[in-house]
């Protein structure tokens, strides 16, 4: 569900581009593998080890996303002489482990749950790392935890962390329970290494409580993804043991995990899921433990408490429709941001919950009605510019909803479910109304390369005026009080997307590095899009670039550092800015760009996961101190070649191989191409690979016959030099503008 496209960068490290052969980097940023323990207590300050691959020597600052959290980099002793450790990589994983401390400070008003972090260094920006806000204390694991006769002690309630070290590796954790006490334990493990760079195999943890003879009384595996949630209630009064495992007695010194275990209660979803901007909405909470026979209005910071029953249970689950949440504008001005978010909520005893996810709209909504809406013939009127929220309440659910379309039009769908933390896998098809005819149909959505299990069908076109059917179920016919959603429905009018290629990008002072934009674009918006960037630290001017009318999809913009720059880091933002015809008039569209982590994939593939920051760092000189060209604009006609000179500044040291490139690309793959449509590098007259000492080489464009007509287009020349089989550090000469004439 949603996300977080590009970065690539000056003289320091990067990824991905086409894969030389035996190019080594000296020096690496640091890839971030693990931290222990994985929690912090709100209201409280903890100090946490931190491991990477590659050196995290001479590390000055932490960056933590959202508010209430901040972290500093804890000074040793024995940090004097650190700096040279972990300075080669090799391709085929010759990487040093660096380890550093990190205190982190927790405000008491602090929002729990997941925080992404990274540290500065002279290497530049780490990969991301994160960090689990919890309330109450965190329990480390301790000594020999293997057996329930070596059980670590906790009491409830309490956050366990911990790590699944190696294969057949089982931890254990007494804890006391009284006879008619409820407790739930929330486990994230799996869902915490999706983001490691360089952690090609993930836990599938396994929970299991057991009593004092060692007996299994419940047993938890897959809730979110391969995470486990468990709620149960003793007995009797008595000592009982959690139990946590990889699934198949595998194990990682990096497999951390972090287990929140507490008798409150805890929400997995609202219903409706849909919550109207400036509006009050109530929802029904749905989760573990909930306050029996009463509900809440949440208005502002006000509550007020009325008589409410009805308490079900579902597999043992308790899952209350017990409570009633109100929300409402400031003022009467929006005070939400739209789209999908996290809040908490307020239960009638004054207490907030776990943050859970509702979706903002200015859009009318419309909430599943109690009656019957199974099939076509039985759908419920819905209008089609608005939000529906639903429930797939039981097994073989199907939920039908009728609306009014008109040939001509363009219409798009999207739910929002299983990226939110619903149970539901969508499956979404558009049906006849009069015959049920299926029209469209969509099971996953792609989100620029990534698979998400919610549904989307867009840009879809009414062969007549007429009534339709918009049909959702769960593809596997599962269903439950959490398997809720949200269907955003709209008109689909001309827009785009926009993704960076990575999330952190690497100067030093007098060098220039690139970022790469790629747009999607939506419901025909084939305009040009300009791109800007806002919070660059001091010292870093950039070069803002385009993505070209058309079917271009990929920009860049190339930040270079004036040569008195000092080491700093910031996380920036960059915007794409369009136009279009929308209702007959000029519209500008203005879209926040996506970043993206990239990923190591086994067999040497690489892969992106959206994060929440784009952090750009100024370090010490490093491997490469600029990359020059000869000419800076070049003009090509159809069917003409032009030279491009490159001069790469070695450092002293530095003998490894470089490959040149235009294009940022990773095997097969092909991860931007800023060049105007028809215009290529000319293989054979070009030398790509600058090998040794040598310090130039030389790069030919050629257009094609039918090369379209472009003027000064921004390109960025790099110079790749390889990590590891997929990591690159990426380096960027000042821009290059590529112009075609007719």
């Amino acid at each position: 569900m949603t996300a977080r496209c590009y970065r690539i960068i000056a003289t320091s490290l990067v990824i991905a581009v086409s894969l030389p052969t035996t190019a080594v980097a000296q020096t690496s940023y640091p890839m971030l593998m693990s931290l222990k323990p994985a929690a912090a207590q709100v209201g409280t300050s903890s100090v946490h080890a931190l491991s990477s691959r590659y050196s995290m020597a001479g590390a000055y600052k932490v960056l933590v996303s959202g508010d209430g959290v901040t972290g500093e980099i804890v000074k040793d002793k024995q940090d004097a002489g650190k700096r040279k450790r972990g300075r080669r990589g090799g391709r085929r994983g010759r990487r040093s482990t660096g380890r550093t401390r990190i205190k982190f400070t927790v405000a008491p008003d602090a929002k729990p749950g997941v925080r992404d972090f990274r540290i500065a260094t002279p290497n530049g920006a780490s990969t991301l790392g994160q960090l689990v806000i919890v309330r109450d204390p965190v329990v480390v694991e301790s000594g020999t935890n293997n057996t329930p006769e070596q059980a670590n002690p906790v009491k409830l309630p309490a956050t366990f962390c911990g790590a699944i070290e190696r294969a057949e590796d089982v931890d254990y954790f007494k804890f006391h329970a009284k006879a008619g006490q409820s407790f739930t334990f929330h486990v994230r493990a799996m869902r915490l290494q999706d983001r490691i760079h360089d952690l090609q195999q993930h836990v599938d943890p396994i929970i299991s409580i057991r009593n004092a003879s060692g007996s299994t009384i419940v047993q938890s595996d897959n809730y979110y993804a391969a995470d486990p949630l468990l709620t149960h209630r003793f007995d009797e009064d008595g000592d009982y043991f959690l139990e946590i495992r990889d699934v198949r007695y595998q194990g990682n010194n990096f497999w951390e995990y972090c287990i929140e275990a507490s008798d409150r209660p805890f929400v997995v979803a609202v219903h409706p899921m849909g919550v109207a901007r400036g509006k009050s909405t109530p929802l029904e909470l749905i989760g573990r433990q909930l306050p029996q026979n009463r509900r809440t209005d949440f208005q502002g910071r006000r509550s007020r408490i009325r008589e409410n029953s009805g308490v079900r249970k579902t597999d043992g689950r308790i899952l209350t429709n017990s409570a009633t949440v109100e929300r409402t504008a400031l003022e009467g001005r929006p005070t939400m941001a739209l789209g999908p978010q996290t809040v908490q909520l307020k239960l009638p005893n004054g207490e907030l919950t776990n943050p859970v996810a509702v979706v903002v709209s200015d859009l009318s909504q419309t909430v599943e009605a109690d009656g019957e809406n199974n099939t076509y013939k039985t759908a419920q009127p819905v209008q089609v510019r608005g939000g529906i929220s639903g429930r797939i309440g039981k097994e073989a659910d199907i939920d039908c909803f009728v609306f009014e379309a008109k040939k001509g039009r363009r219409y798009s769908f999207e739910v929002m479910a299983r990226r939110w933390g619903s149970a539901l896998d969508s499956h979404l098809r558009i049906l006849d109304a009069k015959t049920g005819r299926q029209l469209a149909l969509n099971d996953d959505l792609t989100a620029n390369r990534r698979l998400f299990s919610d549904s989307q069908i867009e840009f879809w076109a009414p062969p007549a005026d007429g009534k339709y059917v918009l049909e959702i179920r769960d593809v596997h016919l599962r269903g439950g009080d959490d398997f809720v959603y949200y269907v955003n429905c709209t008109r689909s009018e001309p827009t785009f997307e926009l993704y960076l290629d990575t999330d952190k990008t690497l100067l030093t002072p007098g060098t220039s590095g690139a970022i790469f934009a790629r747009a999607i674009r939506k419901n025909g918006f084939t305009g040009e899009i300009q791109l800007d960037v806002s919070g660059l630290p001091a010292g870093v001017s950039a070069s803002k670039g385009k993505i070209l009318a058309g079917r271009a999809t990929d920009g860049c913009v190339i930040l270079s550092a004036a040569p008195d720059a000092k080491m700093d880091v910031a996380n920036i933002t960059v915007t794409g800015i369009g136009t279009a015809k929308i209702a007959g008039k000029e519209r500008e569209l203005r879209v926040t760009a996506q970043p993206q982590q990239e990923t190591y994939m086994p067999g040497g593939g690489r892969n992106h996961w959206h994060v929440d920051m784009h952090t750009v760092s100024i370090g010490a000189p490093n491997d490469l101190r600029a990359v020059k060209l000869s000419t800076y604009h070049v003009t090509l006609k159809p069917g003409e070649s032009k030279r491009i000179e490159v001069t790469l500044n070695r450092a002293a040291n530095f003998n490894s191989n470089v490959t040149l490139d235009v294009r940022f690309r990773h095997l097969s793959s092909m991860f931007a191409d800023t060049l105007p449509k028809g215009v290529a590098i000319d293989g054979r007259n070009s030398r790509t690979l600058v090998t040794g000492k040598v310090s130039k080489g030389y790069i030919t464009l050629r257009a094609a016959p039918n090369a379209q007509p472009a003027e000064k287009q921004q390109v960025s020349v790099m110079a790749n030099i390889s990590i590891n089989f997929v990591m690159k550090a990426t380096y960027s000469a000042k821009p290059l503008f590529v112009t075609v004439k007719k």
